[in-house]
Formats: structure tokens, sequence, C-alpha cells
């Protein structure tokens, strides 16, 4: 329930939500009912967010939707719902700018389904999701780490993790995300490498010099740095423990 509203605080404090995830022109892929369009002025990134949903047409093909035709890519809690998640999950990274972000939510199959799946929480659920787990008790389980590398080498993962801090471990099986607090989530985040990233195996330093502001400063870190070294050089560092 209203799991995209529950990630708007958490995600208010983790700055790469603010400064590079949520940035541009983006789509939110079964949005509704709690859309993240409902939270634009709180990412001050965003320059728009369409929501899709069930009358835009089939998430899991995104038809009609061009390659690279978005900044940045939102689902939350929509990819258990599809036939094929990988198929999904490969078509929304296909409609994903270059240098953009895929940020998807799925429920963490031991904290939301709790060992019982066909789902008794949501019976709509077709798969359940893990991190890491060598073998599930759940016959529909998809690894979210097998999940990403299938998107190939333009798949540059930033985060995945799950998302706990509201799960209460002493409780017996119930689904907690009926209360406004409890998410039983994985989340991940992946970026889109550029061509020029592919071409050298790698996200390098540009070739470009930054203002003199910030060139006198960071070359003053460089000599501070020289001076220390050259003042200890005959003291290896945590190597003096005389009086003080």
């Amino acid at each position: 329930m209203k799991e995209c509203s529950k990630s708007v605080l958490r995600r208010l404090h983790n700055p790469n939500f603010l400064r590079a995830y949520f940035k541009g022109e983006g789509v939110d892929v079964g949005g509704k009912p709690d859309p993240l369009s409902l939270y634009t002025e709180l990412f001050p990134g965003i320059r728009s967010v369409r929501t899709w949903d069930r009358e835009d047409g089939d998430a899991e093909l995104m038809a009609g939707i061009e390659d690279g035709s978005y900044d940045f890519v939102h689902s939350s809690h929509c990819l258990e719902h599809v036939r094929d998640p990988r198929v999904a999950l490969g078509n929304w990274f296909r409609i994903l700018r270059p240098g953009g972000h895929l940020v998807v939510t799925v429920p963490d199959e031991d904290l939301y389904e709790q060992g019982v799946f066909p789902s008794t929480h949501n019976t709509d659920h077709k798969w359940t999701f893990t991190v890491w787990k060598t073998t599930s008790w759940s016959d529909r389980s998809i690894d979210v780490l097998d999940l990403v590398k299938e998107l190939g080498p333009s798949a540059d993962v930033r985060k995945i993790e799950v998302i706990d801090q509201s799960f209460r471990y002493e409780l017996p099986r119930y689904d907690q995300t009926l209360t406004p607090v409890g998410e039983c989530a994985i989340e991940f985040v992946v970026r889109k490498r550029r061509d020029a990233e592919l071409e050298v195996h790698g996200m390098l330093p540009k070739d470009r010099q930054p203002l003199r502001e910030l060139r006198i400063h960071l070359n003053q870190y460089l000599h501070d740095q020289a001076t220390l070294r050259r003042n200890n050089k005959d003291a290896p560092p945590f190597s003096d423990d005389s009086d003080l």
C-alpha cells in the first residue's frame, strides 16, 4: 500500500536521488494509484515525469516508446506483476537514455511473501525476488543480481539494497506493508553506460579542466599532501607512539 509514498522520506535522505537518479524527464511504470508525480517538487532535478499504467499499454513491452526516450525510469512494485520480468526490465532499460538511471523496487520474498507462494498477501504476484540466496523456498524466485546482469554491458549497477529499515522481525507472519510505514522491498538502481564508456570499458575522467576556483583548491590538496610526505619521510604513518 502506497509503496512509492513510503519511499519518499527515505530517498530524500540519499543525495543521489536528488543529484543523479531523479533528474530530467522520466516515466513511472505502473505508477497508479501512488505515482512519483505526486512528489516532483521534492526532487528538484525532475523536469517532468509521465505515469504509465494499464491504459497506456503493456508495461512489459512499452510499445510505442522509442529507445532512449527518458532520463530516468522509475517503477515501484510493478515487476512482480508482469509475465516475464526479464523482458520488462529489458524494455525499461531500452527506453532509458545513456547516462540515465533505472530505479526499481520489488517485494523481498522473505519479508513480504514470508515463505508462502502463490502469494496470500497479493494474489496477482507472479514472481518473488531475493538477493544472493543459493536456494529459495519459492519456485518462482528471481535473484535480482542475475536479473541486472542480463541487461548486458551497458548496465552500471549503482545500488542494490534490501529495504527493511521499518520491518519488524519479531512479528509473526503478517503483511507489514498494510501499516503506514512498513516496507518489505528490494531497491536497485542501474545507470545506463554511454557509448564512450563502453569503448574504454569504464567511466574515466574527462579531459577538460575545471574553473580556476576549483583548480586552485584541488591543487592545494596536492601540495598539502606533498608537504606531509616530505616532512615525514623518515617517520612511517602511525608509528610514533611516544608520549604526547
